[in-house]
């Protein structure tokens, strides 16, 4: 077997197991901890407010473009998903917004 097929397997392998894996453990008539439903609602916004600080680390207000193209993208993914409650589309636009500023705008 060549080295890429034994990658795939094996990645196919522990996705499959995760997947499976509550259902191993919480069984089916068994009720969810509470834990478990207090991250499964807190976790989305927390995951979200780190990937906007990922995104937003390497910014220099004091050089370039001073952090004009990232104000102007996040301002307009507020006020979309505001607008329109919609993610994929807040997320799309943001990113659009972003990359024609940076290569049209602020070369």
């Amino acid at each position: 077997m060549s080295r890429d097929l034994i990658m795939i397997i094996i990645m196919a392998a522990v996705t499959i197991a995760l997947r499976f894996l509550p259902f191993l453990v919480f069984g089916g008539s068994s009720k969810t901890p509470e834990f478990i439903t207090y991250l499964g609602k807190v976790l989305p916004f927390s995951i979200m407010g780190m990937l906007v600080i990922y995104c937003l680390r390497d910014v220099d207000l004091l050089e370039g473009s001073h952090g004009i193209p990232e104000l102007l993208s996040v301002a307009l993914i507020m006020i979309l998903h505001k607008w329109k409650r919609n993610t994929l589309l807040s997320i799309i636009a943001g990113t659009a917004c972003y990359m024609l500023l940076i290569q049209f705008v602020f070369l």
